[in-house]
Formats: structure tokens, C-alpha cells, sequence
């Protein structure tokens, strides 16, 4: 079992968890909750492997990844279904805390396999392209997610969240060459997850202009 299978899976449980506790949160059925939480688990892949040209994307190629978020939905949904006080207002604030959690762990792994992807694919070169490549598979998925479940996208408002996939996708990019890969993989996953939590933590984001009042 290699490493990139190991993360590329992590990841894709991590972001089909984030995306089903979304759709029922917004009292989607069982198809919705199906489809919330695979878009958000490869979407990302999937609009990386278009700009790359990659036909079909490897989503589809190897669909072992949309089976594996497929399982994730279904047990995280039969939870809900049997359960349903998680989702009373007074688990809330856990609720918050593990979507950030799953958020930071998918966005880290699918922002460096991104970065990774240009290098596979011949465009090592191409540095900006690899940084792009890694934030977009990064962050796709989550913004799909966002987009279909009509809510404002987390990239847009949360806690330094594009912000942090970016720094990831940098250290990998420039580490590569200089340390084995396995090893930029790693400490560029774990950078995006820090810088992440450390943000929710202690409540980092970027300034916002003000409207007047009135």
C-alpha cells in the first residue's frame, strides 16, 4: 500500500465526511447526502484532471475513491438516521469543530497530491501551475459543496482556509527537490492542517472592508 493511496484516501474520507454532515444538516434525503458528499470528496480531482487534459479524470479511472466516499456517506448518514439528536443545536459547537477538523485533514491531503499531479504529469517546470493544481484540488470539492448546498463557501470567509492550502502547496512545491518526496508529502499535508486549526483556533482571518451604516 504506498503512501499517496494512504493520504488520497485519508483525505477522501475526510472531505465525503465534511460533505454528507452538510447535507444533513440541510435535511437533504439519501441520494442528496450521496451526492454532497462525493462531489466534495473528488470534485477537486476531478477539476484538476480537466485542466491537466486527463481524460477520463482518474476519479473515474480508479473509482475505488468514489466507492470509498460512497461507504463514508452511507455510515455517516445511517448514523444520523438512527441518532437523530447529533443533530440537535446543543451538538453545535462539536459539530463546528469536527467539520474544521475533517476540513483541515482533507484540505492538506488533496493539496499536496494536487501539487504532486503537475509533477507526475510533466509539469515540473511549471511551479505556479503545481501551486494552482494543489489549492484548486484543494479546495474544490469543499467550494462544489458549498455552491450546491447554497451556503457562502468556506474559502471565501472561514478562517484562512484557500489561505492555508496555498502555504501547503508552496512548501511542497520547493521541498520536493530538496527532500524525498514521501517526505514533502507529509510535512506540506501536516503545514496546511496546522495552519488550519491554529487559525480556527485562535480565530485568524483576513480583513474584510466595512460597510457604513445606513
Amino acid at each position: 500500500m504506498s503512501l499517496q493511496f494512504i493520504i488520497e484516501a485519508v483525505g477522501t474520507i475526510a472531505f465525503a465526511s465534511s460533505g454528507a454532515m452538510v447535507a444533513i444538516r440541510k435535511r437533504l434525503d439519501l441520494f442528496g447526502v450521496l451526492v454532497l458528499g462525493v462531489t466534495t470528496a473528488v470534485g477537486g480531482g476531478i477539476i484538476r484532471d480537466v485542466i491537466l487534459q486527463i481524460t477520463p479524470p482518474g476519479s473515474f479511472q480508479t473509482p475505488v475513491y468514489i466507492g470509498m466516499a460512497a461507504l463514508t456517506v452511507g455510515v455517516i448518514f445511517l448514523i444520523a438516521y438512527l441518532h437523530p439528536y447529533f443533530l440537535d443545536m446543543r451538538f453545535l459547537e462539536g459539530y463546528e469543530r469536527l467539520m474544521n477538523v475533517l476540513d483541515a485533514i482533507g484540505l492538506g491531503a488533496f493539496t499536496v497530491l494536487g501539487a504532486q499531479k503537475a509533477f507526475l504529469t510533466g509539469f515540473s517546470d511549471y511551479r505556479f501551475m503545481a501551486v494552482f493544481l494543489g489549492v484548486i484540488t484543494g479546495v474544490g470539492g469543499g467550494l462544489l459543496r458549498d455552491m450546491m448546498a447554497r451556503i457562502t463557501p468556506y474559502i471565501l470567509k472561514k478562517h484562512i482556509y484557500a489561505c492555508a492550502s496555498i502555504v501547503g502547496a508552496v512548501f511542497y512545491v520547493y521541498a520536493r527537490p530538496v527532500i524525498h518526496d514521501p517526505w514533502a508529502l507529509v510535512l506540506g499535508a501536516l503545514l496546511v492542517i496546522a495552519v488550519r486549526m491554529l487559525a480556527t483556533r485562535y480565530r485568524w482571518n483576513l480583513p474584510t472592508a466595512r460597510m457604513p451604516k445606513g
